[in-house]
């Protein structure tokens, strides 16, 4: 992998990951890997997960489960670095480095800062506040030169951009600026109300990756309609059926075109037996490898990744700190 371009992406460990994140996030860092152009770094953002209420029994669970998600979904510890982002103590030094270049005003202008602290009123910590400068650690620790993101993680990329640029200019060259990877990510809305996100706060409408065949398809056949009988793409006027197709089609490779023209003239019901076995059997070979995978597996992955991070981001934390003349 040497002399390849670095590539960094995590997933929050905050609970089960459903449909949406596979289609958004796991299934393009397998392709990504597989690829072969990248040195690929996914880890467990476990230290970012903190900013949400947790329970700590849970919180080891749900490191295990998603770094066990990360395997069954086809990354390899072979092909890429897989580790748990708290098992780096370089994360965090740099991230303070950075806390303490990055202006407030900005900081507070963040979107997902702002979104956040609307949708947890109750615990508005100072962590939600300056994810973003632990976030640019988590991309520049390994010159990461391209980050996969969605539409969501844009400005936060920026930033990460500025920083590393505000850095090199006072402090001479040290990071690279990331580039965007910016993936065909679809935006799955919930099976109970379209004009939601899908989430893992709202079950019934939430497609899971553990979720049984049978539960599947009793939530997609249950999934709400819109008037009419047409299967047609159009989400300002027909949202819930929009977003059946949208799913549809992620999964296939296929246009929302192309799905509307292989169910022309069919009833909504044919459409989604049709969708629900294709989900089903998508879902299948992940899941019958997570089976497989043990624990004791899973963990010595993560061990041989963290070492692994640890050697590449101890070496530049040396060099920041040499820099910026703590040493």
């Amino acid at each position: 992998m040497t002399g390849k371009p670095s590539l960094v992406s995590g997933i929050q460990s905050t609970g089960k990951l459903h449909l949406g994140n596979y289609l958004g996030a796991l299934k393009n860092f397998v392709e990504l890997q597989n690829s072969g152009k990248y040195r690929c770094y996914f880890f467990v953002a476990d230290l970012h997960s903190l900013t949400e209420d947790f329970l700590p029994a849970e919180k080891s669970e749900q490191i295990l489960d998603l770094a066990t998600n990360y395997l069954a979904a086809g990354l390899s510890p072979e092909k890429s670095v897989i580790f748990q982002q708290s098992e780096v103590p370089a994360h965090t030094e740099l991230g303070w480095i950075f806390e303490t270049m990055a202006p407030l005003g900005e900081m507070e202008r963040m979107t997902q800062f702002k979104d956040k602290s609307s949708s947890q009123k109750e615990n508005i910590n100072l962590g939600l506040l300056s994810y973003p400068t632990l976030m640019a650690s988590d991309i520049l620790l390994y010159d990461a030169v391209f980050v996969p993101v969605g539409d969501d993680q844009s400005q936060h990329l920026e930033l990460t951009r500025t920083l590393a640029r505000k850095f090199n200019k006072k402090f001479g060259k040290t990071f690279p600026e990331p580039k965007a990877l910016l993936a065909k990510i679809p935006r799955l809305m919930g099976l109970d109300d379209p004009t939601k996100k899908m989430s893992k706060s709202r079950p019934g409408g939430c497609l899971f990756l553990d979720d049984s065949p049978e539960i599947i398809r009793k939530k997609i056949m249950s999934a709400v309609t819109d008037s009419g009988r047409e299967i047609k793409h159009d989400p300002k006027n027909k949202p819930a059926i929009s977003n059946l197709i949208d799913i549809y089609a992620a999964i296939i490779n296929y246009s929302a075109q192309q799905v509307e023209k292989k169910f022309e003239g069919a009833k909504y019901s044919d459409f989604k037996k049709d969708l629900a076995e294709i989900v089903v059997k998508s879902l299948e070979p992940f899941q019958k490898k997570k089976r497989s995978l043990k624990p004791a597996e899973v963990k010595r992955a993560l061990a041989k990744g963290n070492k692994k991070a640890n050697d590449v981001a101890s070496k530049k934390i040396k060099e920041v700190k040499n820099k910026i003349g703590l040493f």
